[in-house]
């Protein structure tokens, strides 16, 4: 299974760079995902806050295969899979 395929059969996941943002300062983060495509300004804070907290970054090629992996139908800058809670 690839680490997108991941992404889309988690339990529990975040999706946009503001819910990312603040799961990964939550330590709620595993992995995050980023689009390649998406703009730098806004996927900036959460590529500092993951390389912060040594959270694990995965480039996508676009925000819509992102979004797709995600379930919706619009495109996303970027997503984590959420750590199971204990």
């Amino acid at each position: 299974m690839t680490e997108l395929e991941a992404l889309g059969r988690a339990e529990s996941r975040a999706v946009g760079a503001n819910q990312t943002t603040k799961a990964i300062r939550k330590g709620r983060a595993e992995v995050v995902f980023v689009a390649r495509d998406a703009d730098r300004k806004v996927v900036e804070p959460v590529l500092r806050a993951a390389q912060e907290m040594g959270v694990p970054v995965v480039e996508v090629a676009s925000g819509r295969e992102l979004g797709r992996a995600c379930g919706i139908a619009v495109g996303a800058s970027a997503a984590a899979i959420l750590k199971r809670d204990r």
